[in-house]
């Protein structure tokens, strides 16, 4: 069965800084016509930063952010947008820089996630990064957030509790998981 559905028509509703909204009118399987409203994301990246402390044990670095759709601070790991034609690695390389301060002397590319399939385009590249070392941050011009490390335990028992509800880091603990257990490779490279 050929599940795809075609465009008719296709119009902007709204044109923001961030984010465009769209209307479509679509020709389904079955020759009905539909209409599909979905928001036009850049994309983005986000980063499963891995730190050992003074005992060797391994920790995550994380934020708490304030996120005003829900009102609440969040546990996430790093992320950030794509600008216009941005590499995904330079893009992560940057955002973890700035967001924790923190540089990586290697790189793996874990995979890409669609968050919001249902209304968004937006998709995000899942990197790992390791071998850290602590600088500085540079946060954007209001941006606000707390940086810390937490074991990877800790992070888990927050995801079973509902503390972390982040869709794209509760990705990425699916993407940690299977990696330590060995049951996912990673391919490493050098920064």
């Amino acid at each position: 069965m050929d599940l795809r559905e075609r465009q008719l028509s296709s119009e902007s509703v709204y044109d923001g800084n961030f984010l465009h909204v769209r209307r479509d009118q679509i020709a389904l399987p079955d020759s009905s016509t539909a209409t599909r409203e979905y928001i036009v994301h850049p994309g983005a990246v986000v980063v499963v930063p891995l730190v050992y402390d003074a005992s060797g044990g391994l920790r995550v670095v994380l934020e708490r952010q304030f996120r005003y759709p829900l009102d609440r601070v969040l546990i996430e790991f790093p992320a950030g947008k794509l600008e216009q034609d941005e590499d995904s690695l330079l893009c992560v390389q940057r955002e973890l820089r700035e967001e924790t301060g923190y540089t990586a002397t290697e790189w793996a590319y874990a995979g890409v996630m669609h968050p919001t399939i249902a209304y968004s385009s937006e998709h995000i590249d899942i990197w790992f990064a390791r071998g850290l070392h602590a600088g500085p941050a540079a946060l954007d011009a209001g941006e606000f957030l707390e940086v810390f490390t937490a074991s990877v335990d800790e992070l888990l028992d927050w995801c079973a509790q509902g503390l972390v509800t982040d869709g794209k880091t509760l990705c990425c603990v699916l993407w940690l998981q299977n990696v330590l257990s060995g049951r996912w490779k990673l391919n490493w490279q050098p920064a």
